[in-house]
């Protein structure tokens, strides 16, 4: 399957096979696909917490409007960022770049993100949503189904999953085999109405 069937073959499942497992192998190829999604300044900050007790399965589900797939799917992953990456040793995200270009950004990391909270949780959730896409379109790739999901306590999970101060939460995602076709898709724009040239209309 290339990308662009991958693109528009990707839908949001919700009943998985809850027997089927996907190999150790298997996930570590998922995240690292995640992995080589942008960042800015390469600070590389998403966080990718693979639930995998099931017991814990179960306590998500519980603050996750009983959400069959936080179960049932292979592989539940809790999307989190560390929005204070950017000051963690920000040499070793240029340790292979050209000194020169390597000292520029290093240098403009800290004045870029300093006392800027929103800055930092919005950066956060920009790198979070373009991981989430690569790691949705990798699986689909892989012949796994997937699914994204907003509806949940964050603040519940983020107790259960031990989450750090520093870090964020963002929306988790659910991958496996799926059991049940989608619908058709539901409703979709028209290119004339979310492509804009150049400006908005007066």
């Amino acid at each position: 399957m290339n990308v662009f069937e991958a693109i528009t073959a990707r839908r949001a499942i919700k009943q998985f096979d809850p027997v089927h497992r996907m190999s150790e192998a298997e996930v570590t190829q998922l995240i690292e696909a995640g992995m080589q999604a942008p960042t800015s300044f390469n600070i590389q900050h998403w966080r990718f917490v693979t639930v995998l007790d099931p017991e814990l399965r179960k306590q998500i589900r519980a603050v996750g409007n009983d959400q069959a797939q936080m179960t049932d799917a292979s592989l539940l992953i809790v999307m989190t960022a560390d929005m204070d990456a950017w000051k963690k040793e920000p040499q070793r995200y240029w340790q292979n770049a050209p000194t020169e270009v390597a000292d520029l950004l290093v240098n403009w990391m800290g004045p870029f993100h300093e006392g800027k909270p929103q800055l930092q949780r919005d950066e956060a959730q920009r790198s979070i949503g373009m991981a989430m896409q690569t790691i949705m379109l990798t699986a689909k790739g892989m012949g796994y189904d997937s699914c994204p999901m907003i509806g949940f306590d964050h603040e519940a999970v983020a107790k259960l999953i031990h989450l750090p101060a520093d870090h964020c939460m963002g929306p988790m995602i659910a991958v496996g085999k799926g059991t049940k076709a989608p619908w058709p898709k539901p409703g979709q724009l028209s290119i004339n109405e979310v492509r804009v040239v150049d400006r908005f209309p007066d």
